[in-house]
Formats: C-alpha cells, sequence, structure tokens
C-alpha cells in the first residue's frame, strides 16, 4: 500500500510540476494545464469572431498609431510571445478599452484613445494588455476555473455520498462557490492585472517610451471613472483600484527608467 501511495504521490507532484509556468519578466510561477497551441487556437478563432461582429475603424491616422506603437511593443514581446503572428486592429466603438488575445491577436476600441492621447499612453495600454498575453493570464484562469470545478465536484461527491441533505449539499456548494471567489478568484485577477502592469511598464520602456508617461495614463484613467460613477470596492472588483496602481507603478519606475534609458530612447 506504501508504494502505491508513493507511485500515486509521485505522479501527481509529476502533473503539478509539467503544470507550472513561469512568468516572464516577474518570475512567478502559474498554475497552468492548457497548452500553448490549444491557447494560441483559442485566441486567434476569438479574434476572427469580434472582427465579424465589431465595426472595424476606417480612421488611417488613428490606425497607423496603432500600428506604429503597436509594433514597438511587440518588438520587445517577440521573445516571451514565441510563434505570435501580430495584428492590431481598431474598432470604432465608444468603450474605453483594448485587449489582447493568445497568437498576438490585438483589439483596441477607439473609446481608449481619448483617455491615451498619444503614442506613449497608448504605450502604457498595449504594453499592459500585451503583458497579459506573455503571462498566459487566460489559460490561467481557465486552469483554475477547471481546478475549482474539479473541487465541487468532489465536494458534492462527497456530501452524497455521506448522506447530507439536499438542502445541506445546496448550501454547501454555495458556500464553496462565495469562499473561492472572495477569497481566491478575485484576488488573483487583481494580482493578475498588477502583473500585467508591472510587465507592461517594462515593455514600454524597452520599447523606448517614457515609462513615467504610464503613470500619467492611469491618473487619467483614475479621472474618467470616477466621471463615469468610480469603481466597486476593492475586494469586490477584478481590478486593482486604481490609486494602488497608480502607487505600485511609481514604486517600479526606477527599475523601468533603466531599460529606457538602454534602449537608446531616454536620456
Amino acid at each position: 500500500m506504501k508504494a502505491k501511495r508513493l507511485v500515486v504521490f509521485t505522479a501527481l507532484l509529476g502533473c503539478l510540476l509539467a503544470a507550472c509556468y513561469t512568468v516572464p519578466q516577474t518570475g512567478r510561477s502559474s498554475f497552468n494545464i492548457i497548452g500553448a497551441s490549444q491557447e494560441q487556437h483559442l485566441g486567434v478563432s476569438a479574434f476572427d469572431e469580434i472582427k465579424k461582429k465589431e465595426t472595424v475603424s476606417s480612421n488611417s491616422v488613428h490606425i497607423a498609431m496603432i500600428e506604429r506603437v503597436g509594433k514597438r511593443i511587440a518588438a520587445v514581446a517577440d521573445q516571451d510571445i514565441p510563434n505570435a503572428k501580430w495584428e492590431f486592429v481598431l474598432f470604432d466603438n465608444p468603450q474605453a478599452n483594448a485587449f489582447a488575445l493568445p497568437g498576438g491577436k490585438v483589439g483596441v476600441y477607439t473609446g481608449i484613445l481619448e483617455i491615451t492621447k498619444d503614442d506613449a499612453g497608448l504605450a502604457a495600454v498595449l504594453g499592459h494588455e500585451i503583458g497579459h498575453v506573455a503571462a498566459r493570464h487566460g489559460a490561467e484562469r481557465m486552469s483554475e476555473q477547471m481546478a475549482l470545478a474539479g473541487l465541487a465536484t468532489g465536494l458534492a461527491i462527497g456530501l452524497e455520498a455521506s448522506g447530507e441533505s439536499a438542502r445541506t449539499r445546496n448550501l454547501s456548494l454555495l458556500a464553496f462557490g462565495i469562499t473561492a471567489t472572495g477569497f481566491r478568484v478575485l484576488p488573483h485577477s487583481r494580482q493578475q492585472e498588477s502583473e500585467a502592469d508591472r510587465i507592461g511598464l517594462t515593455y514600454m520602456a524597452k520599447a523606448g517610451y517614457d515609462p513615467k508617461e504610464s503613470i500619467a495614463f492611469w491618473e487619467r484613467f483614475r479621472d474618467y471613472n470616477k466621471k463615469k460613477g468610480g469603481a466597486p470596492p476593492p475586494f469586490l472588483s477584478t481590478h486593482p483600484a486604481d490609486d494602488k496602481r497608480i502607487a505600485d507603478l511609481q514604486k517600479l519606475l526606477p527599475e523601468a527608467e533603466v531599460y529606457y534609458k538602454t534602449s537608446g530612447k531616454g536620456q
């Protein structure tokens, strides 16, 4: 029995180790059971669907800016995102948003250009979004959801086997869901956003954009959020509070400014 347990333990340990992914630029070990090729396929397919549903902008000036800044950020991110087929698309949408998907697919909504203002502000946004892809945050979230679903299933089976009533089983599963969301899912999402901020700051600095402009962008974005009614309480949000993310970026500025100077753009 001891030998069998050792074999099972070793197998489980091997699976966990195989599922570990080291995030570029930060060195954090993340749990990820989604293959990189599968992740890229999902990203490319999702982007194709988005292009069918959204209206692509015809503003040649803005399109040129998106491609100009995007290619500079992509050039420094390439080593962390192998086999990417970069594509930068501007969507005619008033939302102040942007996104990047596995495979090098990047979308920008026209609404955010009022806040980015210039190339450096846009570099802060694209660096952040591409940082999510480099860290494989999407696949990490999928892996987490699968793991939590497995735990919930195991809990349900265990409760049923122990003879608990349907009411007790339902309440227990509800409590599990609330606890998992409050103590794992939301905090982990905020951690990923902060990590993307850090990676994005590094990328924009290495690409030759002044990292201080990232602070200026997030300050403008904070003001935008306030005009829109503000954000939910931090513990209920998927993103860090605006003031916290600005303070965190300010702490990272000295390192980013070194990258900026070595890029040949900084003085």
